[in-house]
């Protein structure tokens, strides 16, 4: 292997000097080969037919990426959508299954499959040996993305607020569609009653409101949307800015293809530039279980973890999978998202679903004395990974050049909302992120308004974004002996999310997806999806007055494809056409096969 000091000169990217090979199904190999020249390697074909990055000093890594099990029925983007819950949960504020109109297990999978091959030049680096074959497929990514709906469905208790149609945009006298945002109840109620809403329904708003990220649905009152629609843009805008809460109008995909400035979705810059580090060593773990993890190519590897909501729980979570020792960084009396309902065995199942497995610490940031601590675990640590507010790590004095005083070796990682490339931007919470994308256009097709997916769609994916970027991180601190910043944000997840659309807006092309699109068919006990290239023909087919096993059997006797669409999560545990199982943890929370299979 390529030792840092033999290297670090001549590597400014992870992948410099490495070469990769794309085959596998387009729209799922998309990605990894974006990601891999953005992050150094070249392209080259040799005819393997697999998957494979290598050079610079390093033994071949080895991916295979497919939608699903052979036979299964999951074949492309709608009929994983369809199997794996994705309609189900992403229909619930319009209170039907609904397919999501972009690419999204596509996406998903192949910044997955990206990951998997970072992690295996990782462990080779670190002395691990040849790295082995990486699997993934699309349908443990639909249930890695529905994994907290799935364990809420599992739960001890019902819902805090039962999931019913209903939640933003909401629509301006002069027609303008935007988004809401605010975290305090009290900003809440001071728009609402800026805008003469009833007092009833803004007290009965906050609770679904506030649930919407949990819910993917938020059935507050009618009469707040028609609140709006009394009031112009400009009044709704000065409501916003006397109460503290933020609105944002929903741009179309052209608006954004006009301001694209091409920024990879990630940034990676050395610590220390000049100042090599050895980097700490593998610190195995005991036990079955550490037997276990010290077959994974993270191995001895210690993340800290100051996550809050979703984005950098979820990629902490997904590092840990890999074998690092995630230890959370939680405030007195820990995070109050432990006790989110509904619950497992006393804990929340949506807490349980991105922080099982992971140790924690008490920390108080706003103490001097407890910030002391913190860089004492720091300098000890490989990757510190934190999602606070922009600005807080500089004023707490724990940003990464404070941090790198601790640990010039450290892997110091952001994930933010708008990695300050967008100069007015909102709140960068998902959805107002999805509102100023065009992602609300993207996501439903053409004829049907623009709407953001209540389904937490960027947090997800940045979450995604956040473990590729750690990775890169890792990797290129292994070639260099340099600690490393990495940044990543809501922003670069919407970019890679939304790429085709808003390339084919570029050219003055419809953005939305082309072929035939098409939400699932009713039948008379549930719903059937297509596949995308049965889509059409599939719907000249009436097949509302068949049970669901029959219209199948009519749809295939005529040469088309089509899956059942999951619409109670729970099926999703013994449901034949999943290649992995789901589990228990330890509460009895579900919990979902890891999304990569290393064979």
């Amino acid at each position: 292997m390529p030792s840092p000091a033999t290297t670090h000169s001549a590597v400014r990217r992870p992948l410099d000097a490495l070469r990769f090979e794309i085959a596998g199904p387009p729209a799922l190999t998309r990605v990894v080969g974006d990601h891999l020249g953005r992050l150094g390697a070249r392209s080259h074909d040799t005819g393997a037919g697999e998957i494979v990055l290598d050079g610079g000093g390093f033994g071949p890594v080895t991916a295979r990426t497919a939608w699903g099990a052979r036979g299964s029925g999951v074949e492309d983007e709608a009929t994983a959508q369809a199997a794996t819950g994705v309609m189900a949960v992403h229909g619930r504020r319009h209170g039907t299954p609904r397919g999501l109109a972009v690419d999204w297990l596509a996406t998903a999978t192949g910044v997955l499959t990206v990951q998997g091959l970072l992690a295996g030049l990782i462990g080779q680096a670190r002395g691990a040996g040849p790295a082995p074959l990486l699997s993934t497929t699309a349908d443990r990514t639909g249930l890695l993305t529905v994994s907290q709906y799935l364990a809420a469905s599992g739960a001890d208790e019902p819902e805090a607020v039962e999931p019913a149609p209903g939640g933003p945009p909401f629509t301006s006298a002069d027609g303008v569609l935007f988004e809401l945002e605010t975290l305090d109840p009290g900003d809440w109620a001071a728009f609402w009653r800026a805008l003469e809403a009833p007092a009833d329904a803004i007290r009965v708003g906050w609770r679904p409101f506030q649930f919407r990220y949990a819910t993917a649905c938020a059935p507050f009152p009618v009469v707040l949307h028609e609140t709006t629609r009394l009031h112009t843009w400009q009044r709704i805008r000065q409501a916003a800015g006397l109460s503290g809460a933020e609105v944002c109008r929903l741009r179309t995909l052209a608006e954004r293809a006009g301001e694209d400035d091409g920024a990879d979705p990630w940034s990676l810059d050395a610590l220390r530039p000049g100042y090599p580090a050895t980097a700490p060593g593998p610190r195995p773990g005991g036990g079955a279980e550490g037997d276990r993890h010290a077959r994974l190519p993270l191995a001895g590897l210690t993340v800290l973890e100051a996550g809050r909501r979703i984005q950098a729980p979820l990629a902490a979570h997904l590092l840990g999978l890999l074998g690092a020792r995630v230890v959370r960084i939680e405030p007195p009396g820990g995070d109050p998202l432990r006790g989110m309902p509904p619950a497992c065995d006393g804990v929340s199942a949506r807490w349980l679903a991105l922080n099982r497995g992971k140790e924690a610490v008490e920390i108080d940031i706003k103490s001097a004395g407890d910030r002391r601590r913190l860089r004492e675990l720091a300098a000890g640590a490989d990757v510190f990974l934190h999602n606070w507010a922009p600005g807080k790590a500089a004023e707490l004095a724990l940003d990464a050049d404070h941090l790198a005083d601790a640990n010039p070796a450290l892997v110091y990682a952001y994930t933010g909302g708008w990695a300050d490339r967008i100069d007015d931007a909102p709140m960068g919470t998902d959805f107002m992120v999805q509102a100023r994308t065009g992602a609300g256009e993207a996501v439903h097709p053409a004829g049907e308004p623009p709407v953001p997916s209540l389904m937490t769609l960027l947090d997800l994916l940045g979450g995604l974004h956040g473990t590729e970027a750690v990775l890169a991180g890792l990797l290129l601190r292994e070639r260099t002996g340099h600690g490393v910043r990495v940044e990543s944000s809501l922003l670069g997840a919407a970019d890679t999310l939304l790429a085709p659309a808003l390339r084919r807006a570029a050219r003055g092309e419809d953005p939305r997806r082309p072929a035939g699109f098409r939400h699932p068919l009713r039948t008379s006990d549930g719903w059937i999806a297509p596949s995308d290239a049965c889509a059409t023909a599939a719907a000249a087919y009436d097949v509302r007055g068949m049970c669901t096993e029959d219209a199948l059997d009519r749809l295939r006797h005529h040469g088309l494809t089509a899956t059942a669409v999951t619409t109670d999560l729970t099926g999703l545990h013994h449901d034949p056409r999943l290649s992995g199982p789901i589990g228990r943890d330890a509460h009895g929370a579900p919990a979902v096969p890891d999304p990569w299979s290393f064979a």
